[in-house]
């Protein structure tokens, strides 16, 4: 399920470290069902893939192709090749097909505007994820807890026990960051109370997040 193999001396070139994204995907939800490719001036194509629906109903939306290169903020002066990596994953109870645009924006957000996008941060949109929702922002979550990382480990290759190998001056791993839809009033009463306030809102109401339809929770 995992492809950890990477050698000394070899780095990964952008397509590769794609090409092991979405080997590593399939792996773990199975064949995709569905894929969409965007392209924003001066950014390299974003591919959504859709996997599912599953048994619970639940469809995945993974962006792949925010993880080509690092992220490097705006005021650096060279690349670290070793800087972080990641790539976007939206659950939805039912299809919502029409998110694929806003996902592609906002994992172009690392290259249009040189800001890392970072488990706790918000990212508003201006308009709906989808066609007719009423969610115009996400809340970005913590990674590894739905789709562990991919590792793009140098200095040899995995252990036959299929451990990655020595990390140490290599590339980052991969992380697939989860998005949590945000009405305009709660991606407000996140910029002024922070990320955990707004997920313990969420937590004391019972929000299933992944119900597209869901109300907007209690902010009073």
């Amino acid at each position: 399920m995992h492809d950890n193999l990477a050698w000394a001396g070899q780095p990964l070139g952008g397509d590769d470290v794609l090409r092991r994204v979405e080997g590593h995907l399939t792996g773990w939800f199975g064949p995709d069902s569905g894929r969409a490719s965007l392209t924003f001036l001066g950014t390299d194509p974003i591919e959504v893939l859709r996997f599912g629906p599953d048994s619970d109903g639940v469809v995945r939306y993974v962006t792949l192709g925010m993880a080509r290169e690092p992220m490097t903020p705006a005021d650096a002066t060279v690349r670290d090749p070793a800087g972080p990596r990641a790539e976007l994953v939206l659950s939805l109870r039912g299809r919502r097909d029409s998110a694929a645009r806003a996902l592609a924006v906002l994992a172009s957000v690392p290259v249009v505007e040189g800001r890392p996008v970072v488990a706790g941060s918000g990212l508003d949109l201006g308009e709906p994820l989808w066609e007719g929702g009423r969610f115009t922002a996400v809340l970005v979550g913590e990674p590894g807890g739905l789709v562990p990382d991919v590792e793009l480990g140098r200095g040899g290759p995995a252990g036959g026990d299929g451990e990655p190998p020595e990390t140490a001056g290599g590339p980052a791993p991969v992380r697939f960051l989860p998005l949590l839809p945000m009405t305009a009033n709660e991606a407000a009463y996140k910029r002024v109370h922070g990320a955990t306030a707004m997920r313990q809102r969420w937590l004391d109401a019972g929000t299933d997040l992944r119900d597209p339809d869901r109300a907007e929770v209690d902010l009073s």
